[in-house]
């Protein structure tokens, strides 16, 4: 029962912070999950899953892990929910844990949609990352190595992070900005926008969010909010491609099923994104980063309690499953 001593422990410890009701959800592992969203699975590159598509098809049957002695196994694609994202112009508002407030909002520090100098509309957000391994919290898949492992926690938040309120300040970790900052390369997102609306971002542009915007900077400021749905989407992958770039997300090259390793520039295909707050989306397909939100978006947006986001985090795994289980329990082997 260690998710009801994690939500016990969540609410003991808010009222530390002289906690205060507000707009949010608790996310209910059971009725707010799109489970589809789990699939496609793939087994020794073959596709189990049917009305499915892989779109990062490997070639493997089977996969060799370093070891005394090695492991061999069948390599297994899968997705796995891992994180939560709340995207709020409240600081200190945590959203993906019922709306609670852990500290005091100001004039200086609170989230802010106006026009911009140029006369067009900007905006800027706080976002909270919480690590939510529900498989492990839930005790699903367990046999798995690849499944992540611990309970519910908060990883990080933007109003502790002095980059997230300063472009300039942003480029000291995110220096190739300036490349990037050109017609031509802004050009080449048209690419990635319509490939990720059909479910294949392009990982060789990461600088493109896909049609949200510029992934640079890795702030909160969005330049150009074209709506609330638009904007959210957007720092989502922002604080993913931050966290790589702070190594601390690792993901799976391709054709490897034994160990994630460090990235710091984003693999976009390896993640793809659920909406929980305020309109969950429980069916369906997830949506790849930098998706059209004009194909997911519409009505998931309005005034007053419909203007703060979470996001669940879908993340691609790719495991060397070990062969000799399976065998020995199909065997009666002990």
């Amino acid at each position: 029962m260690k998710i009801v001593k994690d939500l016990i422990l969540i609410f003991s410890c808010s009222f530390l912070f002289h906690v205060e009701a507000g707009e949010g959800s608790w996310m209910n592992p059971f009725t707010d999950i799109c489970w589809e969203c789990l699939f496609p699975i793939t087994v020794s590159g073959v596709n189990v899953t049917p009305g499915h598509q892989d779109f990062t098809k490997h070639h493997k049957t089977i996969c060799v892990c370093a070891g005394t002695p090695p492991k061999a196994g069948i390599p297994l694609t899968f997705w796995e929910p891992t994180r939560l994202v709340d995207v709020t112009r409240h600081a200190y508002k945590l959203i993906g844990l019922g709306g609670i407030s852990v500290g005091n909002e100001t004039m200086k520090n609170r989230g802010v949609i106006g026009i911009a100098e140029d006369s067009t509309q900007a905006s800027f957000y706080h976002v909270h990352w919480y690590t939510y391994p529900i498989f492990s919290l839930l005790g699903l898949f367990t046999d798995f190595i690849c499944i992540e492992k611990g309970g519910l926690d908060m990883a990080y938040m933007s109003e502790l992070d002095p980059f997230w309120n300063d472009d300039q300040w942003a480029l000291l970790i995110n220096a190739e900005a300036g490349f990037f900052a050109n017609p031509a390369a802004q050009l080449a997102c048209l690419a990635d926008c319509v490939a990720s609306s059909l479910d294949k971002p392009i990982d060789e542009l990461f600088w493109c969010a896909g049609c949200e915007g510029s992934l640079y900077p890795f702030t909160g400021s969005v330049a150009h909010h074209v709506g609330a749905a638009q904007a959210s989407s957007l720092l989502v992958q922002r604080i993913i491609a931050k966290l790589h770039r702070t190594l601390a997300l690792k993901g799976y090259e391709k054709d490897e099923f034994c160990e994630a390793s460090l990235m710091p520039i984003i693999k976009k295909s390896l993640y793809k994104t659920q909406l929980v707050h305020p309109i969950p989306q429980t069916s369906g397909a997830c949506h790849a980063l930098g998706k059209s939100d004009v194909l997911w978006g519409l009505g998931k947006a309005f005034p007053f309690k419909g203007e703060e986001f979470v996001y669940l985090i879908w993340t691609k795994k790719q495991c060397c499953l070990d062969a000799v289980k399976p065998a020995a329990a199909a065997g009666g082997i002990q």
